[in-house]
């Protein structure tokens, strides 16, 4: 139901599995295992995938902390996508990859829950994307001494509030990792 018109296709968007963004994330391990299993789905579906990775000042370009995990392994052909900001989409080259690869739909997992991923939620969703969010493959760090709720507050608030999101002629939404379909609305 994206608005975009002749852009049927889906794609799996993975935002930021990098160490020095996972490294001390809630069920880490676990939430890597989805992606990874979504990831591998995705290409037995040939369905496009497109890495996403934040490059700033504690993440500067080819440290070891900028580097995807080392469980998932972004392919030759897969586009990799920097950015420097929350929303995926802000001053970058995503727009014209998903274009591109004919994406209207969006299949989004990875971190951090309460900043790049609900931006990126966002930002699709009001850029004309359809925006699914996969319940159990998004992740965040403990920012309790800042005030914030715990990270499984944190991650069920997310999941609550996208099932109800929704924009005209578009479409959002939450799937677990087990039920998602990249062929069609989950």
């Amino acid at each position: 139901m994206t608005t975009f018109e002749n852009r049927p296709n889906t794609a799996l968007l993975v935002v930021d599995v990098q160490n020095g963004v996972v490294e001390g994330a809630h069920e880490r391990d676990v939430v890597v295992a989805n992606v990874g299993s979504l990831v591998e789905k995705a290409r037995r579906d040939r369905v496009p995938v497109v890495w996403v990775q934040q490059t700033d000042e504690q993440l500067a370009r080819a440290s070891d902390d900028w580097l995807i995990v080392p469980e998932l392994t972004p392919g030759d052909a897969e586009p990799r996508i920097e950015k420097s900001y929350g929303d995926s989409f802000e001053d970058t080259t995503l727009e014209t990859v998903l274009s591109d690869l004919g994406v209207g739909r969006l299949v989004v997992v990875g971190a951090q829950t309460d900043a790049c991923i609900r931006s990126t939620l966002h930002g699709a969703l009001v850029r004309g994307y359809d925006a699914a969010l996969v319940s159990d493959a998004h992740t965040t760090e403990d920012h309790t001494s800042w005030g914030a709720p715990s990270p499984d507050q944190v991650i069920a608030h997310t999941n609550l509030y996208w099932t109800y999101e929704a924009a005209p002629g578009r479409t959002a939404g939450t799937v677990e990792t087990k039920d998602v379909d990249f062929g069609g609305t989950s």
